[in-house]
């Protein structure tokens, strides 16, 4: 392919991921351009990213939920979070998290099953996922009265930034991840990475509250060594000056 025709099918790609409403898959970028495979388009996106780092644009693609999207740079989220401070959005709560981060590491899973784990009735965090197009019912278990099967929905992945399920905190067991809620915070901040919003999930305020303790015990630390250093040196002036005297003695 000559460089014009490879400029140009690069500005058509980025085109078309621009037009899209989310992310947009690479196959059908292929069928819609009628050439080229998944790894080419792959190389392509990576070069347009290239060329939006030289020239220090504030957005970029990404892989996410499957897809190539364009987003906006972590660097600007202050700014973006400002745009959208004005609207309204209700909050999931601790216990939706933590049903959702069961039904993301045990899918597919039974209510019955989420609700072993939890140790409380989940029947309305369920709905409330569903409404928010986080899970999905993907199928019913072959046991007795065959209960339905839950688990996550591609706009979950778009969500929390992720390309794919394999991308998620590696975990042992589901049940380590609801031992405190610190821990569980740890891991949103793994998933969350790109694209999550901390104030759509109501949890902005405690993660701030960790790092800003965590930041003042590194503070008061330092101040703590620098209290010894100048006492230290306080000392040796001291000493310093009682030889002086001695020797004039």
């Amino acid at each position: 392919m000559s460089k014009n025709n490879l400029n140009k099918q690069q500005k058509i790609i980025e085109c078309l991921i621009f037009a899209n409403d989310g992310p947009l898959p690479a196959r059908k970028i292929i069928q819609i351009i009628g050439q080229g495979t998944e790894k080419q388009i792959q190389e392509q996106v990576g070069v347009i990213n290239s060329k939006y780092t030289k020239a220090d644009i504030p957005y970029e693609i990404i892989e996410v939920a499957g897809g190539y999207q364009m987003v906006s740079k972590p660097d600007y989220s202050d700014w973006i979070t400002k745009l959208y401070a004005s609207r309204s959005t209700s909050r999931l709560t601790q216990r939706a998290l933590e049903t959702l981060a069961i039904i993301a590491y045990k899918q597919p899973i039974t209510k019955q099953e989420m609700e072993s784990i939890r140790g409380v009735n989940v029947d309305g965090v369920i709905r409330t996922l569903i409404e928010r197009n986080l899970i999905t019912v993907t199928g019913r278990e072959k046991a007795p009265g065959n209960p339905l099967l839950y688990g996550t929905t591609k706009f979950f992945l778009e969500y929390f930034g992720l390309n794919s399920l394999e991308d998620m905190p590696q975990l042992k067991e589901i049940d380590e991840l609801l031992k405190s809620d610190e821990k569980f915070l740890e891991s949103l901040d793994q998933v969350s990475l790109q694209q999550m919003l901390p104030e759509d999930l109501g949890i902005a305020s405690m993660i701030k509250d960790k790092t800003t303790k965590k930041d003042n015990s590194a503070e008061t630390e330092e101040n703590i060594h620098q209290d010894k250093q100048a006492a230290d040196a306080i000392q040796t002036d001291e000493n310093e000056m009682t030889e002086n005297t001695d020797d004039a003695s």
